[in-house]
């Protein structure tokens, strides 16, 4: 009806896909080894926080190995601050 298509990877080409198996090796190793699972409720709460650490207190070597909360604050301290015209 929209005209989307599926478009599946070739079995055995994950290198079709890179970032989504990235994402799906670090979710494995990372995060289902370390939780036993009691619920879909508990898995949901447990990825929750497995996120946010991920993505906000975990060295980023991206950004000079540092989190992203401590980049931002780099950025904030940085950026002159300027008067808001309304």
């Amino acid at each position: 009806m929209h005209g989307i298509n599926l478009l599946f990877i070739q079995p055995g080409n994950p290198q079709q896909n890179t970032y989504i198996e990235r994402c799906n090796q670090t979710v494995r190793h990372e995060w289902l080894k370390m939780h036993e699972l009691r619920s879909i409720s508990h898995a949901q709460e447990e990825a929750t926080k497995w996120l946010w650490t991920y993505n906000n207190e975990r060295p980023n070597m991206a950004i000079g190995g540092i989190t992203p909360v401590m980049r931002l604050e780099q950025v904030k301290q940085s950026t002159p601050s300027t008067p808001n015209p309304c």
